[in-house]
């Protein structure tokens, strides 16, 4: 063994120490000399997916023991039905429906809930009845029937023990409607100019004055039943003095009146002239039957007081009616029971007038004299509508009976109508809706109807 294979450097311990030994690189080459284009590149590094939240696992329900067929899947192009909104989200919609300010889907919505709630049913009715209420062609004045409906119901449950007359609940009713308009009025709109009218003679005359003038001329005139009741009813806040001292016609009553003020009239003459309008009724309610028949005076005329106190019913509402048309208020007619006797006190004093206008020239001669209580000549007088019904009047004497077998003329005409020609508010040749026969009777009567008006 040599020395060299004693010490392990022999050829295969060259081998074991070459191929332990770490290997040591080359010189580099220079950068110009490497073919870069040669030199192959790095495959590309995919793009790392954002790491979706981590949600824990749902509990799962234990299956069914009888397995059940998954629903088919909806067709994607047929829209899923809108959800049913909850009833009180139905229910708050139900004012917005009844004003018909709903869109199609909640009026659609609604509909469906009121076929099936009968709660919602029912005050979606009310409601739509209310909204009827809320239509500006309609007045928004009560029902002048109302007040003497409500009464009748009350006296039904507990009769009063001293009831007002039933001649005097026209003016009851006619007073009572006039206070609420005036209560329902501002205080500059009773100085809202007001034109009165009427006929004197042939001509139309008129007085220009205020709301609060027409009140203190109520309140003048109605002073007439308080003089025939002996009271001592004071005249506005009684620097006028009593009205039991003044003179007895309506229009000196009146002129005295607005000329005696020492400053025009305003809203402090209302509560006098109502003051003054509970006393008449009551005092005629405690009086007893006999002061029905109890003469008042016009001066010029006289009426028994269930007459006169017809005749303040009617200039109460005739003088309501000027007051609405001036400060632009809604104001109906009296009920039909209460109109109809006004037509027919109007039906019963035109013999008179008719006689009066014949005196003075302004009306046609008598064409037959007839006897007291015996039918004569008549005009067939037809008021159609409230408070309507046939009158027939005497054309030759005040005292003679209208007989259906002696009509020689008709005239029909509307109740309000009749009312307004009586008022002098319509001429008498725009009155009549229809007339037949005889013209010159027909003309004599209508202007007769006019000449009942007065201030």
């Amino acid at each position: 063994m040599t020395d060299d294979e004693a010490d392990g450097r022999g050829d295969g311990g060259r081998d074991d120490e070459v191929r332990g030994a770490p290997r040591i690189p080359g010189p580099r080459a220079a950068a110009d000399d490497f073919d870069l284009s040669a030199v192959p590149l790095p495959p590309p590094v995919p793009a790392t997916p954002p790491e979706e939240p981590r949600t824990p696992p749902r509990p799962t329900a234990p299956e069914p023991e009888t397995a059940v067929a998954p629903p088919a899947p909806s067709d994607p192009s047929t829209p899923p039905d809108p959800p049913v909104p909850a009833h009180r989200v139905l229910r708050a919609l139900l004012g917005a429906w009844a004003l018909a300010a709903c869109s199609a889907e909640e009026t659609e919505a609604v509909e469906a809930h009121l076929t099936e709630c009968a709660a919602c049913a029912d005050e979606a009715l009310r409601l739509r009845d209310a909204v009827g209420l809320l239509h500006t062609d309609r007045s928004l004045d009560l029902d002048p029937t109302l007040r003497t409906r409500v009464i009748d119901a009350c006296l039904s449950r507990r009769p009063a023990d001293i009831p007002v007359p039933d001649w005097a609940a026209p003016y009851d009713a006619e007073t009572a409607r006039l206070d609420a308009l005036l209560r329902d009025i501002g205080s500059s709109e009773w100085h809202a100019p007001v034109r009165l009218k009427w006929f004197e003679g042939e001509q139309e005359a008129g007085r220009k004055t205020t709301v609060a003038g027409v009140i203190g001329h109520l309140m003048a005139v109605d002073g007439l039943i308080g003089a025939a009741l002996d009271l001592d009813v004071p005249l506005g806040d009684g620097a006028l003095g009593r009205g039991a001292d003044w003179p007895l016609s309506p229009t000196a009553r009146t002129e005295r009146y607005w000329s005696a003020a020492l400053r025009p009239p305003t809203r402090a003459v209302h509560e006098p002239w109502r003051a003054q309008s509970h006393t008449l009724i009551r005092t005629v309610s405690f009086a007893g039957r006999g002061v029905s028949e109890l003469s008042v005076s016009y001066g010029d005329f006289a009426l028994p007081m269930h007459d006169a106190l017809l005749d303040r019913a009617f200039e109460c509402w005739v003088h309501g009616g000027d007051i609405a048309k001036a400060v632009d208020y809604p104001y109906e007619a009296p009920s039909a029971a209460h109109l109809n006797r006004m037509i027919d006190l109007a039906a019963r004093l035109l013999p008179a007038a008719l006689a009066e206008r014949r005196r003075t020239g302004l009306a046609g001669p008598a064409r037959h004299l007839v006897t007291a209580g015996s039918p004569g000549r008549s005009l067939h007088l037809e008021v159609e509508g409230s408070g309507g019904g046939d009158w027939y009047i005497p054309l030759d004497s005040p005292a003679a009976l209208g007989s259906p077998a002696h009509t020689v003329a008709q005239v029909a005409l509307d109740g309000v109508e009749f009312c307004q020609l009586v008022a002098g508010h319509v001429p008498p040749v725009e009155a009549a809706a229809g007339q037949e026969g005889d013209r010159e009777a027909i003309r004599d009567v209508l202007s007769a109807a006019a000449s009942l008006s007065r201030l």
